[in-house]
């Protein structure tokens, strides 16, 4: 087994990787995340309806599929973790922008801050320092 910050023998470097998660709109989350500073990179319509996107933000992309199945947020099957170089700053636009965003905290893995917000579908993301 490889140790820590080493790659398996033989495995070729990967050049990204891109979340994808699951929504019950589509439209709705990329506006939601329009408000993150997202931008629509590409999207898919199947017979009118919006399935797919890739949404960018400098070097953050993230890809939105339609759910074929009921959403269980509750489950939080994942969460996203955002960077900013100026969380304060990026939580005071948020919150201006009428984006609802949970308090500061301070754990000790994120001594200038982090705070939490959901997406429309009820999914966690966090915002924590760039660096």
């Amino acid at each position: 087994m490889a140790e820590s910050g080493e790659a398996l023998s033989g495995s070729a470097p990967l050049a990204g990787l891109v979340p994808m998660i699951y929504a019950s709109d589509v439209q709705r989350s990329i506006e939601f995340y329009r408000h993150l500073g997202f931008a629509v990179n590409n999207k898919v319509e199947d017979k009118g309806t919006l399935t797919w996107a890739w949404l960018q933000n400098g070097k953050a992309s993230l890809m939105l599929a339609r759910s074929a199945r009921p959403m269980n947020s509750g489950a939080q099957d994942f969460m996203l973790y955002m960077y900013s170089p100026d969380v304060a700053q990026y939580r005071a636009e948020l919150e201006a922008k009428g984006i609802k965003v949970g308090p500061m905290q301070y754990p000790f893995y994120s001594p200038r801050g982090e705070f939490r917000i959901e997406d429309p579908d009820g999914f966690t993301l966090f915002v924590s320092h760039a660096d």
